[in-house]
């Protein structure tokens, strides 16, 4: 069964095309990295399965509904580019944080219960950082902030996790322990999540699939077809294209 469902996307900004003519399946379940260079259109992208832009041609479904009737937005979990608190000051505790990822699925009046605060405790033990509940967010680190915005995003236990450049302000270390964090979701509790990076040959290594855009979609499909794939080696080079599959 296809979660989501894009057919011949188009999609403008400012009268410039930023996609043409995208179409793809995911299947529940799958774990899809989105790559490609710079400007070639993977934030606008995931912005235009979450609504957020518009769409210019073609169609998208998920779960079955098309995307102007989609409502149930509480089971797409969503991580943005950047979650980093600027603000070192800011008030509010990592539980407070987290919990406002349950807002979408309460009905009004939107109260916290003793239910929503076991969820969170839950979600944190999940993610190794239950001892943070009580910090204040713009004190922590970038790997443990990252993961705080994970567990916000994952807090309404959704379907769907969809993550754009998670580990751009990442150290190697953490980065390489985030990545292990998502695979256990994806593997663990059968999260479908679509993860945007730069990072090709790491994203390699976890991913059901690749699908990598240049404004078009150049190729979707496993790492092993990625890296066999002619078309790609004409498209990076034979050279760039060994180093991306760790063939040198």
């Amino acid at each position: 069964m296809s979660i989501i469902t894009v057919e011949n996307l188009s999609v403008k900004r400012h009268n410039s095309v930023v996609l043409s003519d995208i179409s793809f399946k995911v299947k529940s379940g799958e774990y899809i990295g989105i790559v490609g260079p710079n400007g070639s259109g993977k934030s606008t992208l995931i912005r235009t399965l979450l609504g957020l832009d518009d769409i210019d041609g073609g169609s998208i479904e998920i779960m079955g509904e098309s995307l102007a009737r989609f409502s149930t937005w509480h089971k797409i979990g969503y991580l943005p580019q950047a979650t980093v608190v600027a603000n070192k000051s800011f008030p509010a505790s990592v539980g407070e944080v987290v919990a406002t990822g349950l807002l979408g699925s309460k009905s009004f009046p939107r109260k916290f219960k003793k239910i929503d605060r076991d969820r969170v405790l839950e979600i944190l033990e999940t993610l190794d950082i239950a001892d943070l509940y009580q910090e204040q967010i713009g004190k922590l680190s970038g790997g443990q902030s990252q993961r705080v915005f994970l567990a916000r995003a994952m807090v309404s236990d959704p379907d769907i996790l969809i993550l754009d450049e998670p580990t751009a302000a990442l150290d190697p270390v953490t980065r390489a322990h985030f990545y292990e964090t998502i695979a256990s979701l994806n593997q663990d509790q059968k999260k479908t999540i679509l993860l945007v990076t730069h990072d090709s040959s790491t994203i390699g290594n976890y991913a059901t699939k690749l699908l990598y855009l240049d404004r078009r979609l150049i190729f979707f499909g496993n790492f092993k077809e990625f890296c066999q794939s002619r078309d790609m080696s004409k498209y990076f080079g034979d050279f760039a294209q060994h180093l991306i599959c760790h063939q040198h």
